[in-house]
């Protein structure tokens, strides 16, 4: 990462990502975007038990949808599913328990979903920030997360979003992808030192380009990918202990890093803008930086695509 791209990123963290970015950034939402109600339609959302996850799970309950929380923890999956079922009233809220780090777990559960289940909206809101590198047979902890379980997921899951009206899939990535050029020459974070939150900036990076090139090849699905701005959520205070503590106070809650997620998901203004775009606070932003030189050519996100199916596979 170089020095320029750190400093300017930062420095729109500082201005845009916060509590305070949020609450300029909300003058010019609709409010009517979000007062819709949506029984009938299916939603799964990955890391559901806490956080944005949570967040947006209980708004889209409270809206009357049909919720499948996947989560890897079983009790805390199931005390969040509770609370969501007492909190909105709705009681089609299900539960599978699946680790999004383990492939073989992830196709099981796709093949197992696809015979029983229908769907319309797809959340991949499930991220993983550890900070030493950890192997899952053989894959680092990190990527086999944030990248290859998002693309089994997604890949296994869009035959069945393809047969529903209005379908969606919404990746939650972060703003911390603008320092990071697409690098598929170490995927597995073999280079060392190993820097856990340089590996999840990567990581957001291949995220983004993945819903670009899906958006290209399944024009019957609405993908996006969105950065939630800087929240104040269980996992920031475990994976950023130093960084949380700096800027406690100006961190969004969880109900605003989940505000773009949820309007992605429900409302008519999102599925009118282009398919493929990464937005911030309801609106489209670019993916990359001025003058950063981030950009990647087709050759390198064929690249990444191809290594991606290979693993995949191999897990199947």
């Amino acid at each position: 990462m170089s020095l320029y791209r750190s400093v300017v990123w930062f420095a729109k963290g500082l201005r845009e990502y916060t509590k305070s970015g949020y609450e300029s950034a909300c003058k010019d939402f609709v409010p009517h975007d979000l007062e819709v109600q949506v029984p009938g339609r299916v939603f799964l959302v990955t890391g559901g038990n806490s956080g944005i996850g949570k967040a947006t799970a209980l708004e889209i309950a409270k809206r009357g949808g049909t919720v499948h929380l996947v989560c890897r923890d079983q009790a805390r999956a199931e005390d969040a599913r509770g609370e969501i079922i007492r909190e909105s009233g709705n009681q089609n809220i299900f539960l599978h328990i699946v680790d999004l780090s383990d492939p073989k777990q992830i196709w099981k559960f796709v093949e197992n979903f696809k015979q029983e289940h229908k769907l319309h909206v797809l959340i991949n809101n499930a991220g993983c920030m550890v900070n030493k590198r950890l192997l899952t047979d053989g894959l680092e902890k990190n990527f086999a997360t944030n990248t290859l379980g998002v693309y089994i997921l997604t890949t296994g899951l869009i035959p069945v979003l393809e047969k529903e009206h209005d379908p969606r899939v919404i990746t939650v990535s972060s703003g911390g992808m603008l320092v990071q050029k697409l690098n598929t020459n170490d995927l597995q974070s073999e280079r060392t030192p190993f820097d856990g939150t340089m590996v999840y900036a990567q990581n957001k990076r291949q995220q983004v380009v993945l819903t670009e090139r899906w958006a290209q090849g399944h024009p019957a699905i609405h993908f996006s990918s969105m950065h939630p701005g800087w929240a104040d959520t269980p996992g920031v205070r475990q994976a950023m202990p130093g960084f949380h503590a700096r800027f406690r106070d100006c961190l969004r809650s969880e109900a605003q890093g989940a505000d773009t997620v949820l309007w992605l998901a429900l409302s008519s203004a999102a599925a009118a803008q282009p398919s493929g775009r990464f937005f911030q606070d309801r609106k489209p932003v670019s993916t990359h930086l001025p003058l950063a030189r981030t950009s990647s050519s087709p050759a390198k996100e064929d690249k990444l695509i191809e290594i991606l199916e290979q693993l995949a596979q191999t897990f199947k």
